[in-house]
């Protein structure tokens, strides 16, 4: 007889931030940027112009959006 496995679970979806979070939105197309540019908006969660995201508020996050600011737009 085989033995079955057992199936696998859906990861469970992320919970909302907590505290204070910033809308990025991007705004211009990582093309023709530096590619660690590119890593970082990436990084902030961001895929494709028009996309927002919420982020936590915190020096880390207002750090990477200062870098590629003229990428994005804040709110």
């Amino acid at each position: 007889m085989s033995e079955t496995t057992p199936r696998r679970q859906k990861p469970a979806t992320p919970a909302a931030p907590k505290g204070k979070t910033l809308k990025v939105t991007l705004v211009r197309s990582v093309i023709g940027y530096d590619k660690k540019q590119g890593e970082i908006v990436k990084g902030l969660g961001l895929r494709k112009i028009g996309h927002t995201v919420e982020v936590l508020d915190h020096p880390a996050m207002r750090g990477m959006i200062q870098k590629v600011r003229h990428m994005v737009t804040v709110e």
